[in-house]
């Protein structure tokens, strides 16, 4: 059975990011002319601040430095988060998304826009904002019937005074930071 480079990086580093409170999100391999580039993005409830990305950064050089998963030709490693127009894939994705508003692509009923409210095993529950004064509606989509989400940036967002966890997590969701480090 072949396993992909990203498969064995990801066997090598993600105990290591785990070792540091993170998730290992994604690993790219990239070719960007004659150099390499390794993406790593990482991510955690709480989200990932800078000195947190500095020292996975770290720890993942160190790491790659003492085996030779990426050989022996010259490669720069970059260790970021997922961004603020995130994909949801996880379940812990849409946990981490929760009071932030979303584009769903459904199997059966097309494109809705809604705002995640809670997150359970078997889907979630959303608010759909209303249209043209109408009142905004809640509605339960199951996981099963989603294709693709993904984050939406709100810049005009009103703030209602609700969780204040939700306002620390749009904050950490929409950082997008990069550590880079030449190997």
């Amino acid at each position: 059975m072949s396993t992909t480079q990203s498969d064995r990086l990801r066997e090598l580093l993600e105990p290591l990011v785990a070792s540091q409170g993170l998730d290992l999100e994604e690993i790219a391999v990239d070719s960007v002319g004659r150099k390499r580039v390794l993406r790593v993005v990482v991510d955690s409830d709480t989200g990932a601040d800078l000195d947190r990305i500095a020292d996975v950064s770290r720890a993942l050089s160190a790491k790659l430095d003492e085996t030779d998963a990426m050989g022996s030709g010259e490669y720069t490693l970059e260790v970021g988060t997922p961004g603020a127009e995130r994909s949801l894939t996880e379940h812990r994705h849409f946990v981490r998304a929760t009071h932030r508003l979303v584009r769903f692509q459904l199997h059966e009923g097309g494109e809705l826009v809604a705002r995640i409210l809670g997150v359970d095993d078997e889907g979630l529950d959303v608010e759909v904002p209303g249209v043209k004064g109408r009142k905004a509606t809640t509605r339960r989509i199951a996981f099963g019937d989603i294709d693709k989400a993904r984050v939406q940036v709100e810049f005009n967002r009103k703030d209602d005074g609700g969780d204040t966890a939700s306002g620390n997590n749009s904050k950490n969701n929409s950082m997008n930071t990069t550590e880079e480090e030449e190997a």
